[in-house]
């Protein structure tokens, strides 16, 4: 009877396995032939060193990497797309050790704009990601942004000037489940693992959050300003999509 349950122990697990292989080689082909369609790059590994852990998000968990990489250009915007995940880990009373693996699907967007860190999250999707940075939240003139909600940040002088009414308007509009973090000549779109075709939203908040950014940010912050560098923070090769600058951000005047 024990030899039994340990074969089907054994049979169940490599079905899993091999389950679990089947459907991250479906993944791949779908993500390759989206690329393909939408003219973008494709590549199962990050050839760009996207998980930059000065943003607060890629610092989740006991453990983290990505994977899937999609880039080029989305309506004008230079954007790289990838499947990001971090594990928990912990050990029971027996001294077993589990991971608890948890999966996103995250846009990054370099910009010709030096911003201090800023978080954007909803009330109820993903805040946790940065209650323990210790600042409280930023309340807006907007009763109805602070109640949907959250922003954190170290310069509250450059919030206000980031997160201004046309911004609050525009985030206020976009569906739920999105959270964003800028920091440098970045920024973030964040939310759960996306399929291919689901992708396109998160491609679209990208692009909306990137001409809503406020023209008093790229002229005060951008890069000729002085404010940071004068080129793209540096990646392994290939050359990531080019830094976006005020010029493709359609109306972007605040």
């Amino acid at each position: 009877m024990e030899v039994l349950v340990f074969v089907l122990i054994a049979v169940v697990a490599i079905g899993v396995a091999v389950g679990g292989y089947y459907l991250k080689m479906r993944r791949r082909d779908e993500l390759a032939e989206f690329a393909q369609q939408n003219g973008l790059e494709y590549s199962v590994n990050d050839p760009f060193g996207l998980v930059d852990m000065s943003f607060t998000f890629f610092t989740k968990g006991d453990g983290r990497g990505c994977e899937n990489v999609l880039w080029g250009r989305w309506q004008d915007l230079p954007v790289a797309v990838t499947d990001f995940w971090y594990y928990d880990e912990s050990t029971d009373s027996k001294g077993s050790r589990s991971r608890t693996y948890h999966r996103f699907s995250v846009a990054e967007v370099q910009v010709a704009v030096w911003m201090p860190h800023v978080s954007i999250g909803r009330e109820n999707f993903l805040t946790s990601a940065i209650e323990h940075a210790g600042f409280h939240d930023i309340e807006f003139e907007s009763e109805d942004f602070n109640r949907t909600f959250r922003v954190k940040s170290e310069d509250r002088e450059f919030a206000f000037k980031l997160v201004d009414a046309r911004m609050m308007r525009w985030l206020l509009s976009i569906p739920g489940g999105f959270g964003l973090e800028v920091r440098g000549p970045k920024f973030i779109v964040y939310g759960k693992k996306l399929g291919p075709t689901q992708l396109i939203p998160l491609f679209g908040t990208a692009k909306g959050f990137h001409q809503h950014i406020p023209r008093l940010v790229w002229n005060e912050y951008g890069m000729q300003s002085g404010k940071g560098p004068g080129e793209a923070v540096p990646g392994a090769a290939p050359a990531p999509p080019p830094m976006a600058g005020p010029e493709s951000a359609a109306g972007g005047a605040s």
